[in-house]
């Protein structure tokens, strides 16, 4: 899977809050549990669990808070105020 198609589907999946939620718990209670116990003396193991810790961290905060609009548009604020 390439950089470009694995960035598409996070992004796609940040959109759907209750999905994002889910993930992000997953993923954040695997960089946990990876980082508790000792079951790898690799040396990639650690990495992998930052990784997986931050990414799901940022799909629960994602799913918390909901994305932010992309575009805000000035005009239509000036519109209601009038």
């Amino acid at each position: 899977m390439s950089l470009r198609r694995t960035r598409g589907v996070l992004l796609r999946l940040a959109r759907r809050r209750l999905l994002s939620l889910g993930v992000g718990a997953t993923l954040a209670a695997s960089a946990a549990w990876l980082n508790v116990s000792d079951c790898c003396g690799a040396w990639w193991v650690d990495g992998l669990s930052l990784v997986l810790g931050a990414t799901g961290a940022a799909l629960l905060w994602t799913g918390v808070t909901g994305v932010r609009p992309d575009w805000i548009d000035e005009t239509q604020k000036s519109k209601l105020k009038s």
